[in-house]
């Protein structure tokens, strides 16, 4: 057989970043008979995958940037509750990426995004599904779809063009009046009068759990998990790249640079300047009582969502662009547990536990998946934002497919 066989079947490659993306895509190559080294300084599952909401949404094609956000930007960045924050002293800094944030929403641009993101999305649940049967953590994914919900048909009204898109691609939606949403949610707060139901949604109980499954599934599988410091990546033209660390050097085929929010860092060395910025996401987790909610609620008007976890349950949203440095802000969790106590009255003396974790977010809200144009062997897949989890098996799937078979990406490569 020869050498460019052998490579196709059976790659050295290694994964930086452990997060839900990375340790998806390394068990996806390792089961496929790839040689994977999955490199993280951190635990699996200990960045932004720990903390987030743990919904499942392929329904979410809608992007973050919608038609009217240069009219309303100004106003929401003044109002310190609004769901998007930016610290006015990282204002200059995050101006260029906001620029390209604001081009984003033109209704066109809207459109050609929405496509993407729904290709990206496609049967994510039943993939996860079957992902979670394969390494005995079935029991961690509900079923049990998503209801948002809004104060008042105005409310609604306001997000009208998202439902329509989600309609226009084949997201089942049901419209509830007030008899409808308590039928569901029984401990609703009077607040929320209409709703919209997507019974085809899921959720992950424990996010961090399952990825640690996953990569648990890995190192059964043949899979090598390092824990240290990616400190370089370098071309090696005899074998294709080389990954330095604190444990020493190891020369790969592939390098897939899975890293969130540093993925920027360690390719910048080698030209690269990727459009990711850090969306800054807030949790708040409440334990010792029991869940007012037996589902995903989103709560529509606070862009907020309340999840029931293994232990309690979890209200986790806003959007703050405030860059690396900067320590998280209280005001914005204590924001999020005001909204969770005013939406369901039985959560009196929880116990509370604060949460900002960084979500790779582009302008686009599509994530960077595939190959770097004119550097053989170097992959991404970053940019993901709060669609991580759910975009975690359907990335992993296609560039397992693109490493050994070949196969075609849904984007083209990444200059």
């Amino acid at each position: 057989m020869s050498r460019t066989a052998t490579l196709r079947s059976s790659p050295a490659i290694a994964i930086v970043g452990a997060g839900i993306v990375g340790a998806a895509i390394a068990y996806a190559l390792c089961r496929r008979g790839a040689h994977v080294t999955l490199i993280d300084r951190a635990e699996p599952g200990r960045g932004c995958s720990y903390g987030n909401a743990g919904a499942l949404s392929p329904g979410s094609v809608a992007p973050l940037a919608l038609p009217g956000l240069a009219r309303t930007l100004p106003r929401l960045l003044l109002d310190r509750e609004s769901p998007l924050h930016v610290p006015v002293g990282y204002l200059p800094r995050a101006l260029p990426w906001l620029l390209r944030f604001v081009a984003a929403s033109r209704p066109d641009r809207v459109e050609a995004i929405a496509e993407r993101l729904a290709a990206v999305n496609a049967d994510a649940i039943e993939h996860h599904v079957a992902l979670a049967r394969e390494i005995g953590a079935l029991d961690l994914i509900r079923r049990t779809g998503h209801l948002h919900v809004y104060p008042d048909e105005a409310a609604l009204a306001k997000d009208a063009f998202a439902w329509s898109l989600r309609e226009r691609h084949g997201v089942r939606v049901e419209r509830l009046d007030r008899a409808g949403l308590e039928a569901l949610e029984p401990g609703l707060s009077p607040r929320y009068a209409v709703g919209m139901w997507l019974p085809e949604h899921a959720a992950v109980v424990n996010p961090f759990r399952y990825v640690q499954q996953i990569v648990r599934a890995f190192v059964v599988r043949g899979g090598r998990l390092v824990r240290d410091q990616v400190r370089a990546i370098e071309p090696d033209l005899p074998r294709g790249w080389t990954v330095a660390t604190g444990e020493g050097r190891q020369n790969v085929d592939h390098v897939i640079v899975a890293a969130g929010v540093h993925s920027g860092a360690l390719l910048e060395p080698l030209g690269m300047r990727l459009p990711v910025e850090s969306q800054r996401g807030y949790h708040v987790t409440f334990r010792g009582v029991a869940s007012p909610v037996s589902r995903v609620v989103v709560l529509a008007d606070r862009k907020a969502f309340v999840t029931p976890m293994e232990q309690g349950f979890r209200i986790a949203g806003t959007v703050e662009f405030g860059g690396l440095a900067r320590p998280a802000n209280p005001r914005r969790s204590a924001l999020l547990a005001r909204f969770a106590r005013e939406a369901f009255a039985d959560v009196a003396g929880a116990e509370e536990s604060h949460w900002m974790g960084h979500r790779p977010c582009t302008p686009e809200s599509v994530p960077l998946v595939g190959p770097v144009a004119s550097r053989q062997g170097l992959w991404i897949a970053t940019g993901h934002g709060h669609l991580g989890l759910t975009q975690s098996v359907n990335t992993a799937r296609l560039l397992a497919d693109a490493i050994l078979e070949g196969s075609p990406l849904l984007t083209p490569a990444i200059a």
